[in-house]
């Protein structure tokens, strides 16, 4: 389909007229708008070279209006500088003010001066661009000189005013009431000390309060004092101060508890009070000097350093006697104490300090150790050549096995305490076998010497008799104590049977005679009958003559047994009647078999009570005196 041609020839020139006007008003509408714009970028220059002028023109006043407000702000700030520094005059003023009038009525005052000049001189020393602070600083040096120097003073008379000894009975307030003496003296705090030598455990755990040395509302001040001297570089004199006034004090408590006449006794309980001591003196180094670590070391070690050196001289001192058997036990307290306080040492004396003291302590608790391991070879050795001539002459137990039975029963009660010694030199071996090794050394050694001494006895059967009782009363005693466990049952049963052994012959060898007297042989034919004949013979061949002189002899031989053995001492209840039961058992029948047999030969003829003196009856009373350990005195009574 195309488009209609026509009509657009028809109005062509009508459309290019309106077309031509149109462009027309553009060109003059474009020409209009160019002059406007000429016209503003004219009146734009003429604005700027205005405002170029008008600038050059104000310039002078900007520069003035400046500086004036730079110099205002210039005078701002001098004043306020200068009120800066008159404020600094002004505390100046009042701190030399308060160091004139001295620290004694207003502590805390006086403090904050010091404070103030401190800072008045850091003010100054940055003040360069002030003429006179050169000068302004060297009086507030010089005046906080005098400060700390009269600091130095009130230092030394508060502190030597609230140090004060310690009295004894105040320290053991400070102990949980298990540790606590059972009254207020004394001599009952060094029993209290030794309550038991095993029940260490308790006084390990045991949780005490160290005492206030110095009261506590002194210790701040104290620490503000001191805190202002090492600001101030009089770390010395703050040093020297303390040590001579502390330690001078710390002495005297020790003195106070005796620790210059210490006796075994004391060793004990010395424990508690000098460990309360030395913790309340670390107590008062620790608020004193809190903060200034070096010097609170130091001071503690300084201070205490005299006390322990005396506390330690009485241990050396033990340690270096010469050995005796009587100080094993002095060397075994003093080793427990120190090891009990192992720890607390480490604790109380720690630090760089304390090495020497912490040395020392240690050196000598090995000092001990091995003294009393030297001491256990010499008691050994002092037992087996011991050479007393002190008689039994009953044949009682012999002072020297009571002696060493009781000694190794003391020695029972230290046996951790030994067990802790015997690990100190040889941690290879048990020490459970090496105190049974050293105890059973001691027994045989004992043993050695007793047979020695039963040597001494004319009568070998008082010889048994003497080693009956000896072993007995060592078997005895073993079965009742600790010892019992370490040697062991077949140690008490061998022993049992020696002691059975020496009771069997005694009564062999006491009793052999007396018994022959009694014996058929050589009264008796090996004819029969029972009748008695007319020359004084009974059917058996028995002579009359012959049995009075048996009865005779063992009537003669019964009472100088009495009389003999009446005097000797059985000192067991039950060992005693348990050897005259063994007599009787032997003697008796054949005395009653005797009497029975060739007794009617005798009662039939003159005078029978005179061979036939004592019924069965008499003689089991008569032995009912024997070992009774009586006098001749008493026997005739």
């Amino acid at each position: 389909m195309g488009l209609p041609v026509q009509p657009l020839l028809g109005g062509g020139a009508t459309t290019m007229d309106t077309l031509s006007s149109k462009a027309a008003f553009m060109r003059e509408s474009l020409q209009k708008s160019q002059k406007i714009t000429d016209n503003i970028v004219s009146i734009l220059g003429s604005f700027d070279h205005r405002l170029s002028a008008l600038e050059t023109a104000m310039r002078p006043t900007q520069i003035r209006t400046l500086s004036i407000r730079r110099a205002i702000e210039n005078i701002d700030k001098t004043l306020k500088s200068a009120e800066v520094i008159l404020s600094q005059f002004d505390l100046s003023r009042q701190a030399e003010a308060k160091v004139l009038k001295g620290p004694h009525e207003d502590l805390e005052s006086y403090l904050e001066a010091i404070d103030q000049l401190r800072s008045i001189i850091r003010f100054f020393g940055g003040c360069k661009g002030f003429r006179n602070s050169e000068g302004v600083v060297n009086h507030a040096n010089s005046l906080l000189s005098k400060a700390v120097l009269k600091l130095e003073e009130e230092f030394k008379q508060l502190l030597s005013s609230y140090s004060k000894p310690v009295e004894p009975d105040r320290l053991f307030e400070c102990l949980p009431n298990s540790l606590r003496p059972s009254s207020g003296s004394h001599g009952d705090q060094a029993e209290a000390g030794t309550k038991s030598h095993g029940d260490s455990t308790a006084s390990e755990n045991a949780v005490y309060t160290p005492p206030a040395l110095i009261p506590p509302r002194i210790l701040p001040l104290l620490h503000n004092l001191s805190q202002q001297m090492v600001q101030a570089g009089h770390h010395q004199q703050l040093l020297k101060i303390y040590r001579e006034t502390r330690s001078s004090v710390l002495e005297q408590s020790l003195r106070k508890l005796g620790v210059e006449k210490l006796n075994k006794e004391d060793v004990q309980k010395m424990q508690w009070e000098v460990k309360l001591l030395f913790a309340g003196e670390r107590k008062v180094c620790d608020q004193m000097f809190e903060g200034i670590d070096s010097l609170r070391e130091q001071c503690f070690a300084e201070v205490t350093a005299g006390s322990v050196e005396l506390l330690l001289s009485f241990g050396d001192a033990i340690a270096k006697s010469k050995r005796s058997p009587e100080k094993l036990f002095v060397l075994l307290d003093m080793y427990e104490i120190m090891r009990e306080l192992h720890s607390e040492i480490e604790s109380l004396f720690s630090g760089k300090s304390c090495v020497e003291m912490r040395e020392a302590y240690f050196g000598l608790t090995k000092r001990l150790a091995q003294t009393a391991q030297e001491t256990f070879g010499d008691f050994e050795e002092a037992v087996e050549k011991d050479a007393t001539k002190t008689a039994v002459s009953d044949g009682t137990v012999h002072p020297l096995t009571s002696y060493v039975i009781n000694y190794v029963k003391f020695l029972f009660d230290y046996q951790s305490t030994l067990k802790q010694l015997f690990q100190e030199f040889d941690q290879g071996e048990d020490a459970n076998s090496q105190l049974a090794s050293v105890t059973m050394r001691i027994m045989q050694a004992l043993q050695n010497n007793l047979d020695g001494k039963s040597k001494q006895y004319k009568d070998p059967a008082l010889t048994h008799l003497f080693l009956m009782n000896n072993i007995h009363y060592i078997v005895r005693s073993v079965r009742r104590s600790e010892a019992k466990d370490l040697l062991g049952d077949d140690w008490v049963q061998r022993h049992r049977r020696v002691v059975q052994q020496h009771a069997n012959q005694y009564k062999r060898i006491a009793w052999a005679k007396i018994l022959q007297s009694l014996s058929t042989q050589g009264l008796t034919s090996s004819g029969g009958g029972s009748g008695t004949m007319a020359d004084g013979a009974n059917s058996s061949g028995a002579s009359r003559a012959l049995i009075k002189d048996r009865l005779k002899t063992f009537n003669v031989q019964f009472e100088e047994l009495h009389q003999k053995q009446s005097q000797w001492t059985v000192p067991d209840t039950e060992l005693r009647e348990s050897l005259r039961l063994a007599v009787a058992e032997v003697l008796l029948p054949a005395y009653r078999s005797f009497v029975k047999r060739f007794g009617p030969m005798v009662e039939s003829g003159k005078n029978p009570q005179k061979y036939i003196r004592y019924t069965p009856e008499d003689l089991e009373r008569m032995l009912g005196e024997f070992f009774e350990g009586k006098t001749l005195n008493e026997q005739k009574r």
